[in-house]
């Protein structure tokens, strides 16, 4: 199935913005909207989940519509965490958390529209029921898991090394 115009966009800005995240994560240990690579993921992933809401492969609102929408609300949340409450460094828990948690929930329906339509001749999955999209979707699970230890624990010895306002 081809691409439409808007799905090709969608797909640009979509690459762009997992792109910026792995370069935060790599950079910083989390989205950081404080650097360029935290904002173009920001922007990216609300165009990106923005656009979603005109797509539809079977028609009508599916599942991949919600997704947007709690990426969305996720996003904003964490957004308003690192704007609003820049001087609360037990915020930067939940703020942490939440733009790592969109970056997993915007790579559930990439792996899947990925692997049930690459390569074109014939894609790895025949649909998203196909066992090597649950063992994907597992293995990033268990990185996402990997990260937010990882994230609370560097986010500890922060905070014990930063004096409390």
């Amino acid at each position: 199935m081809a691409l439409s115009n808007l799905g090709i966009f969608h797909t640009t800005i979509g690459v762009i913005a997992i792109g910026a995240a792995l370069t935060s994560f790599v950079k910083f240990a989390k989205i950081n909207l404080a650097a360029r690579s935290g904002k173009i993921y920001l922007y990216g992933t609300l165009i990106t989940s923005l656009t979603a809401l005109g797509i539809s492969r079977h028609g009508g609102f599916n599942p991949g519509h919600a997704f947007s929408l709690l990426i969305i609300i996720v996003v904003a949340i964490a957004s308003f965490l690192f704007y609003k409450r820049s001087g609360n460094n037990s915020v930067r828990y939940f703020e942490n958390f939440l733009f790592s948690f969109s970056l997993f929930l915007s790579l559930i329906p990439t792996v899947n529209e990925t692997l049930t339509r690459i390569p074109i001749a014939q894609p790895l999955a025949k649909d998203i029921t196909d066992p090597v999209i649950a063992k994907s979707l597992l293995g990033i699970f268990i990185v996402f898991l990997g990260i937010t230890v990882y994230q609370v624990v560097r986010q500890r010895k922060i905070n014990r090394n930063t004096p409390s306002r």
